[in-house]
């Protein structure tokens, strides 16, 4: 009377419930990793039709025993399907060899022959699983040192976020927008602006060579050495030389920074800057409508012992704009090779002139990444200041 309400309610149930009981029934058979991924019908139909097809020809070959032909299957299931079901196929199969092979064979060599058979059968299932069990821990080992590695970057990444400007800046009399992008998750630029005095804001840009954890940890020590070196002296040809000086006795010549160190004097309209192999800044007139570059005077630091280098002055006119970069820019490529380059960004900035600091650096950006399809090989900084100089704002740090 049970089975007869119970086969009613079966067949009320949807299929796609009745299709997860099954789906339900062969993830059972199958090791967790396996039934994880594809069809979870296919290894165990698998196995069984090819111990059917050895069964059928034992049954029809009488010459010789096949046995052994089991061997297969048994090897295929030991790979797909949980420990205990591989062991419970060998007595399957040995059922099988003994009830449909018709050879006529003494039953002690009967015996002798179907143990050493099942003997073998459990000696390749052990050694298959066991190379599988072990793959497989050795697999989640990998994942969790790679999870690991992937927090301990995050962790970089944010402490490498703390030593970048944070909200909107309000300094007297400039306009300042900047942004950097690391191309793995850390990096090694660097870009920092903040009140060194009356009027005087220090503009920092610097990228050291290389990508990563080792460009990111070299460049945290220049943003720190930096700060430190900025409420201590304001002679930036000693600060560059200090910190050359610090980098070059840590760091092999396959390490270095290239830096660009500028200080803008808002009430008497200045701009005073050391390039240390840096990209050339951009310094836009709109009155004339000319570009000019602030090139490198001196090796990027920490490449030699000793680094002397030129402190170069420029007058500013109110409406200027001043653009500073690193070559994530410039080098970004197109996919026929071809470079971003000095002369685009140039163009972006004359056409874009009228923008605010934050709608040009995101123009400047945006073109960069329309030009190489939005993948960059290297960190992206940009840094963006103009110069109302109006007073307006008011200093903050």
């Amino acid at each position: 009377m049970s089975d007869l309400a119970q086969n009613p309610l079966q067949d009320s149930l949807p299929a796609s419930l009745r299709e997860f009981g099954q789906r339900i029934r062969f993830l059972r058979l199958l090791r967790k990793e396996v039934a994880s991924n594809g069809e979870a019908w296919l290894p165990f139909v698998m196995v069984v039709g090819a111990i059917a097809a050895v069964a059928y020809a034992d049954h029809r070959v009488t010459s010789v025993s096949l046995v052994y032909l089991y061997m297969l299957p048994l090897a295929v299931g030991a790979i797909f399907l949980r420990r205990a079901i591989s062991y419970s196929l060998i007595v399957v199969c040995m059922l099988l060899h003994d009830y449909y092979s018709p050879r006529p064979i003494h039953l002690e060599v009967r015996v002798f022959h179907q143990l050493s058979a099942m003997l073998c059968f459990a000696f390749v299932v052990y050694v298959i699983q066991r190379y599988i069990e072990e793959r497989e821990a050795l697999a989640k080992t990998v994942e969790q040192q790679r999870d690991d590695l992937l927090k301990d970057v995050e962790l970089a990444a944010q402490v490498q976020r703390l030593f970048l400007p944070s909200g909107k800046a309000a300094i007297a009399g400039l306009d300042i927008a900047g942004m950097m992008l690391p191309a793995r998750g850390v990096g090694g630029d660097y870009y920092d602006y903040f009140p060194v005095g009356a009027g005087i804001t220090q503009i920092i840009v610097a990228d050291v060579a290389g990508k990563g954890v080792p460009a990111a940890l070299l460049m945290s020590a220049t943003a720190a050495a930096m700060r430190v070196e900025a409420n201590h002296d304001r002679n930036m040809l000693q600060q560059v030389e200090r910190l050359n000086t610090g980098i070059h006795s840590v760091s092999g010549s396959d390490r270095f920074v290239t830096l660009l160190l500028a200080e803008i004097d808002a009430q008497n309209r200045t701009l005073r800057y050391v390039n240390c192999g840096h990209n050339p800044a951009l310094l836009f007139r709109p009155c004339t409508g000319t570009v000019m570059r602030l090139n490198s005077s001196c090796p990027p630091i920490g490449l030699v012992p000793e680094e002397i280098c030129d402190l170069t002055s420029e007058n500013l006119m109110a409406g200027d704009l001043l653009i500073f970069y690193t070559d994530g820019v410039t080098e970004a490529e197109n996919r026929f090779g071809e470079e971003f380059g000095l002369a685009r960004l140039s163009e972006v900035v004359k056409r874009s002139s009228s923008l605010s600091a934050e709608e040009l650096m995101t123009d400047i950006y945006n073109s960069a990444a329309d030009f190489c399809g939005d993948t960059f090989n290297d960190d992206v900084t940009i840094l963006v200041i103009k110069c109302p100089f109006n007073g307006s704002p008011t200093m903050t740090s």
